[in-house]
Protein backbone atom coordinates (compact mmCIF):
# COMPACT_ATOMS: atom_id res chain seq x y z
CA UNK A 1 0.00 0.00 0.00
CA UNK A 2 2.78 2.37 -0.96
CA UNK A 3 0.29 4.91 -2.33
CA UNK A 4 -0.98 5.40 1.23
CA UNK A 5 2.43 5.33 2.95
CA UNK A 6 1.94 8.88 4.30
CA UNK A 7 -1.28 7.81 6.08
CA UNK A 8 -1.08 5.84 9.34
CA UNK A 9 -1.95 2.21 8.60
CA UNK A 10 -2.13 -0.70 11.03
CA UNK A 11 -2.36 -4.30 9.88
CA UNK A 12 -4.45 -6.98 11.63
CA UNK A 13 -5.55 -4.40 14.18
CA UNK A 14 -7.79 -5.84 16.93
CA UNK A 15 -11.11 -3.98 16.91
CA UNK A 16 -11.41 -4.50 20.67
CA UNK A 17 -9.02 -1.56 20.94
CA UNK A 18 -11.22 0.69 18.79
CA UNK A 19 -14.71 -0.08 20.07
CA UNK A 20 -16.26 0.62 23.46
CA UNK A 21 -17.48 -2.98 23.87
CA UNK A 22 -13.76 -3.86 24.08
CA UNK A 23 -14.23 -7.03 22.06
CA UNK A 24 -14.13 -7.98 18.39
CA UNK A 25 -11.88 -9.60 15.80
CA UNK A 26 -9.15 -7.88 13.84
CA UNK A 27 -9.51 -5.76 10.72
CA UNK A 28 -7.14 -6.58 7.87
CA UNK A 29 -6.13 -2.92 7.63
CA UNK A 30 -6.93 0.00 9.89
CA UNK A 31 -6.41 3.43 8.31
CA UNK A 32 -6.18 6.51 10.55
CA UNK A 33 -6.47 9.60 8.34
CA UNK A 34 -5.88 13.01 9.92
CA UNK A 35 -7.83 15.07 7.40
CA UNK A 36 -10.69 14.99 4.94
CA UNK A 37 -8.12 14.89 2.13
CA UNK A 38 -6.47 11.77 3.56
CA UNK A 39 -9.86 10.14 4.08
CA UNK A 40 -10.85 10.83 0.47
CA UNK A 41 -7.49 9.52 -0.73
CA UNK A 42 -7.92 6.28 1.23
CA UNK A 43 -11.40 5.69 -0.15
CA UNK A 44 -10.30 6.45 -3.72
CA UNK A 45 -7.41 3.98 -3.37
CA UNK A 46 -9.76 1.28 -2.08
CA UNK A 47 -12.19 1.85 -4.93
CA UNK A 48 -9.47 1.54 -7.54
CA UNK A 49 -8.35 -1.75 -5.97
CA UNK A 50 -11.94 -2.90 -5.28
CA UNK A 51 -11.17 -3.25 -1.57
CA UNK A 52 -14.05 -3.33 0.90
CA UNK A 53 -14.17 -0.34 3.26
CA UNK A 54 -16.13 0.90 6.27
CA UNK A 55 -15.83 4.05 8.36
CA UNK A 56 -15.59 4.15 12.14
CA UNK A 57 -15.72 7.03 14.60
CA UNK A 58 -15.04 6.22 18.25
CA UNK A 59 -16.68 2.79 18.02
CA UNK A 60 -19.31 3.59 20.64
CA UNK A 61 -22.27 2.12 18.75
CA UNK A 62 -20.60 -0.84 17.00
CA UNK A 63 -20.24 -4.56 17.70
CA UNK A 64 -17.59 -6.24 15.55
CA UNK A 65 -17.83 -9.97 14.94
CA UNK A 66 -15.20 -12.33 16.29
CA UNK A 67 -14.12 -13.41 12.81
CA UNK A 68 -12.88 -9.90 12.09
CA UNK A 69 -13.25 -7.60 9.12
CA UNK A 70 -11.94 -7.84 5.59
CA UNK A 71 -10.52 -4.89 3.73
CA UNK A 72 -9.88 -1.44 5.19
CA UNK A 73 -11.55 -0.03 8.27
CA UNK A 74 -11.11 3.74 8.31
CA UNK A 75 -11.11 5.24 11.79
CA UNK A 76 -11.62 9.00 12.02
CA UNK A 77 -10.48 9.43 15.62
CA UNK A 78 -7.46 11.51 14.55
CA UNK A 79 -9.60 14.09 12.74
CA UNK A 80 -9.76 16.51 15.65
CA UNK A 81 -9.81 20.23 16.49
CA UNK A 82 -12.65 22.35 17.93
CA UNK A 83 -13.14 25.96 16.80
CA UNK A 84 -15.24 28.38 18.82
CA UNK A 85 -16.39 31.64 17.24
CA UNK A 86 -19.34 32.55 19.46
CA UNK A 87 -22.14 31.81 19.04
CA UNK A 88 -20.91 29.14 16.60
CA UNK A 89 -18.86 26.06 17.43
CA UNK A 90 -17.35 23.80 14.76
CA UNK A 91 -15.62 20.42 14.95
CA UNK A 92 -14.37 17.67 12.62
CA UNK A 93 -15.85 14.18 12.57
CA UNK A 94 -13.41 12.48 14.92
CA UNK A 95 -13.76 14.92 17.79
CA UNK A 96 -15.54 13.34 20.78
CA UNK A 97 -18.99 14.88 21.15
CA UNK A 98 -18.41 15.38 24.87
CA UNK A 99 -15.35 17.54 24.14
CA UNK A 100 -17.51 19.77 21.94
CA UNK A 101 -20.10 20.06 24.71
CA UNK A 102 -17.38 20.93 27.23
CA UNK A 103 -15.99 23.64 24.93
CA UNK A 104 -19.46 25.11 24.39
CA UNK A 105 -20.17 25.20 28.12
CA UNK A 106 -16.80 26.80 28.86
CA UNK A 107 -17.53 29.47 26.24
CA UNK A 108 -20.95 30.18 27.79
CA UNK A 109 -22.85 28.78 24.80
CA UNK A 110 -26.18 27.12 25.56
CA UNK A 111 -27.91 24.26 23.77
CA UNK A 112 -25.68 21.17 24.06
CA UNK A 113 -25.15 20.77 27.81
CA UNK A 114 -27.54 17.81 28.17
CA UNK A 115 -25.52 15.89 25.57
CA UNK A 116 -22.72 15.69 28.15
CA UNK A 117 -21.25 12.23 28.52
CA UNK A 118 -22.51 10.77 25.24
CA UNK A 119 -19.50 8.62 24.27
CA UNK A 120 -19.58 8.99 20.48
CA UNK A 121 -17.79 11.18 17.96
CA UNK A 122 -19.05 14.32 16.27
CA UNK A 123 -19.56 12.43 13.01
CA UNK A 124 -21.42 9.57 14.62
CA UNK A 125 -23.62 11.95 16.62
CA UNK A 126 -24.63 13.84 13.49
CA UNK A 127 -25.13 10.70 11.40
CA UNK A 128 -27.66 9.22 13.85
CA UNK A 129 -28.90 12.42 15.55
CA UNK A 130 -27.66 11.22 18.93
CA UNK A 131 -29.35 12.66 21.99
CA UNK A 132 -30.18 12.41 25.67
CA UNK A 133 -32.42 14.07 28.25
CA UNK A 134 -34.69 15.64 25.60
CA UNK A 135 -31.81 17.26 23.74
CA UNK A 136 -30.60 16.08 20.33
CA UNK A 137 -27.59 16.75 18.14
CA UNK A 138 -29.76 18.36 15.48
CA UNK A 139 -31.55 20.80 17.85
CA UNK A 140 -29.14 23.69 17.23
CA UNK A 141 -27.09 22.20 14.41
CA UNK A 142 -26.50 24.81 11.71
CA UNK A 143 -24.73 22.82 9.00
CA UNK A 144 -22.53 19.81 8.37
CA UNK A 145 -20.06 18.77 5.70
CA UNK A 146 -20.14 15.36 4.07
CA UNK A 147 -18.17 13.26 1.66
CA UNK A 148 -20.84 11.84 -0.61
CA UNK A 149 -20.97 8.48 -2.37
CA UNK A 150 -19.09 9.96 -5.37
CA UNK A 151 -16.36 11.33 -3.07
CA UNK A 152 -17.53 14.91 -3.50
CA UNK A 153 -17.35 17.23 -0.49
CA UNK A 154 -20.62 19.07 0.18
CA UNK A 155 -21.95 21.25 2.96
CA UNK A 156 -25.58 20.76 3.95
CA UNK A 157 -27.77 22.98 6.08
CA UNK A 158 -29.98 21.33 8.66
CA UNK A 159 -33.01 22.31 6.57
CA UNK A 160 -31.64 20.26 3.65
CA UNK A 161 -32.36 16.91 5.34
CA UNK A 162 -35.20 15.22 7.16
CA UNK A 163 -34.33 14.08 10.65
CA UNK A 164 -35.99 12.68 13.75
CA UNK A 165 -35.38 10.40 16.70
CA UNK A 166 -32.04 8.66 16.04
CA UNK A 167 -32.30 9.09 12.30
CA UNK A 168 -31.20 11.40 9.51
CA UNK A 169 -32.57 10.75 6.04
CA UNK A 170 -30.79 11.27 2.74
CA UNK A 171 -27.19 10.83 3.89
CA UNK A 172 -26.99 7.04 3.57
CA UNK A 173 -23.62 6.15 2.02
CA UNK A 174 -22.18 9.53 2.99
CA UNK A 175 -19.46 10.24 5.56
CA UNK A 176 -19.73 13.15 7.96
CA UNK A 177 -16.59 15.30 7.82
CA UNK A 178 -17.46 18.11 10.23
CA UNK A 179 -20.36 19.94 11.83
CA UNK A 180 -21.22 23.44 13.03
CA UNK A 181 -23.71 24.48 15.70
CA UNK A 182 -25.28 27.90 16.15
CA UNK A 183 -25.78 28.08 19.89
CA UNK A 184 -27.30 30.65 22.24
CA UNK A 185 -25.43 32.93 24.64
CA UNK A 186 -25.78 31.59 28.19
CA UNK A 187 -24.34 31.79 31.66
CA UNK A 188 -21.15 29.71 31.78
CA UNK A 189 -21.47 28.97 35.51
CA UNK A 190 -25.08 27.78 35.14
CA UNK A 191 -24.24 25.70 32.07
CA UNK A 192 -21.29 24.17 33.91
CA UNK A 193 -23.58 23.20 36.79
CA UNK A 194 -26.06 21.60 34.36
CA UNK A 195 -23.22 19.68 32.72
CA UNK A 196 -22.01 18.38 36.09
CA UNK A 197 -25.56 17.33 36.98
CA UNK A 198 -25.97 15.54 33.64
CA UNK A 199 -22.68 13.67 34.04
CA UNK A 200 -23.60 12.72 37.61
CA UNK A 201 -27.00 11.47 36.47
CA UNK A 202 -25.33 9.31 33.82
CA UNK A 203 -22.90 7.88 36.36
CA UNK A 204 -25.76 7.14 38.75
CA UNK A 205 -28.05 5.47 36.24
CA UNK A 206 -25.72 3.91 33.68
CA UNK A 207 -23.18 1.07 34.06
CA UNK A 208 -20.11 3.13 33.22
CA UNK A 209 -17.84 0.73 35.11
CA UNK A 210 -18.16 -1.97 32.41
CA UNK A 211 -17.49 -1.80 28.65
CA UNK A 212 -20.68 -1.27 26.67
CA UNK A 213 -21.94 0.59 23.63
CA UNK A 214 -24.76 2.50 25.30
CA UNK A 215 -28.41 1.84 24.59
CA UNK A 216 -28.74 -1.40 22.66
CA UNK A 217 -32.26 -0.88 21.32
CA UNK A 218 -34.19 2.04 19.89
CA UNK A 219 -37.04 3.49 21.90
CA UNK A 220 -40.33 1.87 20.77
CA UNK A 221 -43.27 4.22 20.10
CA UNK A 222 -44.80 5.44 23.38
CA UNK A 223 -42.49 3.27 25.43
CA UNK A 224 -38.90 2.71 26.57
CA UNK A 225 -36.79 -0.31 25.69
CA UNK A 226 -35.19 -0.37 29.14
CA UNK A 227 -38.61 -0.35 30.86
CA UNK A 228 -39.81 -3.27 28.72
CA UNK A 229 -36.66 -5.27 29.37
CA UNK A 230 -36.91 -4.59 33.10
CA UNK A 231 -40.61 -5.48 33.12
CA UNK A 232 -39.74 -8.83 31.55
CA UNK A 233 -37.32 -9.52 34.38
CA UNK A 234 -34.24 -9.58 32.19
CA UNK A 235 -31.79 -7.56 34.27
CA UNK A 236 -28.70 -9.68 34.99
CA UNK A 237 -29.59 -12.09 32.15
CA UNK A 238 -26.30 -13.51 30.90
CA UNK A 239 -24.86 -15.25 27.89
CA UNK A 240 -21.21 -16.12 28.42
CA UNK A 241 -19.43 -12.97 29.51
CA UNK A 242 -22.22 -10.63 28.37
CA UNK A 243 -24.91 -9.40 30.74
CA UNK A 244 -27.98 -7.18 30.71
CA UNK A 245 -26.98 -4.49 33.17
CA UNK A 246 -28.55 -4.60 36.62
CA UNK A 247 -28.19 -0.82 36.75
CA UNK A 248 -29.83 0.02 33.41
CA UNK A 249 -31.74 -2.68 31.52
CA UNK A 250 -31.18 -0.88 28.19
CA UNK A 251 -27.45 -1.68 28.33
CA UNK A 252 -25.64 -4.90 27.61
CA UNK A 253 -22.23 -4.91 29.28
CA UNK A 254 -19.07 -6.86 28.69
CA UNK A 255 -18.67 -7.90 32.31
CA UNK A 256 -16.35 -10.90 31.92
CA UNK A 257 -14.35 -11.03 28.68
CA UNK A 258 -17.47 -11.44 26.53
CA UNK A 259 -17.03 -12.57 22.96
CA UNK A 260 -18.90 -10.74 20.21
CA UNK A 261 -21.04 -13.88 19.81
CA UNK A 262 -21.98 -13.70 23.52
CA UNK A 263 -23.22 -10.13 23.09
CA UNK A 264 -25.07 -10.82 19.86
CA UNK A 265 -26.79 -13.90 21.32
CA UNK A 266 -27.84 -11.89 24.36
CA UNK A 267 -29.27 -9.14 22.13
CA UNK A 268 -31.31 -11.75 20.28
CA UNK A 269 -32.47 -13.43 23.48
CA UNK A 270 -33.67 -10.10 24.89
CA UNK A 271 -35.55 -9.39 21.65
CA UNK A 272 -37.11 -12.87 21.73
CA UNK A 273 -38.27 -12.67 25.33
CA UNK A 274 -39.61 -9.12 25.12
CA UNK A 275 -41.54 -10.00 21.97
CA UNK A 276 -42.96 -13.14 23.60
CA UNK A 277 -44.05 -11.31 26.75
CA UNK A 278 -45.15 -7.93 25.38
CA UNK A 279 -45.73 -8.36 21.65
CA UNK A 280 -43.21 -5.57 20.98
CA UNK A 281 -40.19 -6.27 18.75
CA UNK A 282 -37.23 -4.26 19.90
CA UNK A 283 -35.18 -2.73 17.08
CA UNK A 284 -31.41 -2.61 17.38
CA UNK A 285 -29.88 0.84 17.71
CA UNK A 286 -26.38 -0.61 17.59
CA UNK A 287 -24.63 -1.66 14.39
CA UNK A 288 -23.20 -5.13 13.81
CA UNK A 289 -20.16 -5.58 11.57
CA UNK A 290 -18.62 -8.79 10.26
CA UNK A 291 -19.30 -12.44 10.97
CA UNK A 292 -19.92 -13.84 14.43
Amino acid sequence: MEELSHIELLFNAPMAAYTTYKTGGATEVLALPKSAAQLKETLAFARRRKIETRVLGLGSNILVGGKGLKGITICLKNMRGIEVAAPQITAPAGEPLDNIVAAAVKAGLEGMEFLSGIPGSCGGAVYMNAGAYNQETFDLLDSFTILDADLNIKTLKKADVKYGYRRVEGIEGCIILSAAWELKPGDAALLSALRRETLAKRAEKQPLDYPSAGSVFKRPPNNFASALIDKCGLKNLRVGGAMVSAKHAGFIVNYDNATPADIKKLMEEVQRRVLAQTGIKLELEQILWGDF
